[in-house]
């Protein structure tokens, strides 16, 4: 098939590349002309493990182009798929000027039959809104449809080929047999494709990111209670999670969730319930227990030093919002780093791939190394943000000789309570025994 992607973000590049492995003839379009010549050359602008293999063959074999041309790149697409960002507004609600402007342009510029595609993660009622700008502009036929993304950064090649379910919102029988066709070879082990109205798609991801973001939030609540009961999270998370009916999956407490959907969805879902004259009152508890839990190392350092960090120097071991991504947004090592200096402490810190996108956001605010090690030199203590798996198994001996003081605070319980207490370590973690 002939496939549109409208926005090379995250979502949309994902898409484009997985579309065009199974054959279809992708053209991603992308009004960032520096972006698109570095694609166009080869460049993959994100990282993704996996993404580069596929972005490659795919581009080799011509079934992915790249163009800033929206003319030329929706010609001859039977689908057009929209991936544009739908950042929150100053009231918390989506902003859907992208979407809605990206839909008038195409308006203008179809001469056939076209299914328009919200792949963005959108508010229910959008497809609505998205047919009417059609409506205004054309008298094409075209079949707008909701088919929300569950790609989980860092598994997301994985997750759009051999996807758990496809949800696809649409009340168009020529619509549906187009969008089967499509996905049929991403679906051949049986997993199923959820046909269902525009609106139920819309929301069904929205509840999707929301019920997660509560599990874990819920589970943070339950670490910072275990801190004060004296209790063990992680024997707590063990218990609950071998209830089928609770499941294993995001029970692991930490410093609170980020990245660039559930802060966003959570936040949209609840102003989008707002609106509608409903108060959503857990997913607002959810969001101001997340708020704090992000910067739940700091009042640990300030409790360690009796409320005064002037002066002191701290290595900070990850800063994207989760291992295998570069992506920052709402990360909490940011949140942390932004207490941090208030206090008037300094930082140096590693990650595997964020580095660069934290220097352009934060500049010299602090110092930045390429070797984890390295950023422990001459620090009072090891801050520990994002469980990368380098961070999983160090080399404790080394760590010893570098840092200034045998201190960890690990906000992702990357360690062993006992094999802490042999290496000598002041160790303090998540919703666990405090190792002194």
């Amino acid at each position: 098939m002939k496939i549109a992607v409208i926005g090379t973000g995250y979502v949309g590049l994902v898409t484009g590349t997985c579309l065009a492995e199974t054959g279809n003839k992708v053209i991603c379009v992308d009004i960032d002309a520096a972006k698109v010549q570095k694609m166009q050359e080869g460049q993959v602008p994100i990282y993704e493990p996996g993404l580069d293999v596929l972005f490659h063959r795919n581009i080799a074999q011509g079934r992915l182009t790249f163009t800033t041309d929206l003319a030329h790149g929706i010609k001859d697409a039977q689908i057009i798929f929209m991936a544009l960002p739908t950042p929150p507004g100053g009231d918390g609600a989506a902003d859907l000027s992208y979407i809605l402007g990206a839909a008038k342009d195409i308006s203008k510029l179809v001469t056939e039959y076209k299914v328009i595609v919200n792949k963005s993660t959108v508010p229910v009622g959008t497809a609505d809104k998205v047919q009417a700008v059609f409506k205004a502009h054309t008298n094409i036929e075209i079949d707008v449809v909701s088919n929300p993304e569950f790609l989980r950064e860092g598994v997301a090649v994985e997750d759009f080929m051999k996807p758990d379910r496809v949800v696809i919102g649409t009340r168009s029988e020529r619509a549906q047999k187009l969008m089967s066709e499509l996905y049929g070879p991403y679906v051949r082990q049986g997993n199923p494709v959820l046909f269902m109205d525009e609106r139920s798609s819309e929301l069904t991801k929205y509840a999707a990111n929301s019920f997660l973001a509560t599990k874990i939030t819920f589970m943070n609540e339950i670490a910072n209670l275990c801190e004060i009961v004296g209790a063990d999270v992680d024997a707590v998370r063990k218990g609950i999670g071998s209830d089928a009916r609770i499941g294993k999956r995001f029970l692991f407490p930490g410093i609170g969730y980020g990245g660039s959907c559930f802060p966003k969805d959570v936040q949209a879902l609840a102003k989008s319930a707002d609106e509608n004259n409903y108060d959503f009152q857990i997913l607002k508890a959810v969001m101001e227990v997340n708020e704090k839990q992000k910067t739940v190392l700091v009042e640990k350092l300030l409790k360690y030093y009796k409320g005064d960090l002037k002066g002191k120097h701290f290595a900070l071991w990850g800063l994207a919002f989760k291992p295998e991504t570069d992506d920052i947004r709402e990360a909490p090592a940011l949140y942390i780093i932004d207490e941090l200096v208030k206090h008037g402490a300094t930082v140096t810190a590693f990650d595997p791939e964020a580095m660069a996108n934290v220097k352009r956001l934060l500049g010299d605010k602090i110092n930045y190394v390429e070797d984890q090690y390295e950023a422990l030199q001459h620090a009072d203590a090891l801050l520990i943000a994002t469980e990368w798996s380098v961070f999983r198994n160090p080399d404790f001996e080394k760590m010893e000789e570098v840092l200034s003081n045998k201190v960890i605070f690990d906000g992702r319980n990357l360690y062993d309570l006992e094999k802490m207490i042999d290496l000598g370590y002041y160790y303090n973690s998540v919703g666990r025994k405090l190792i002194d």
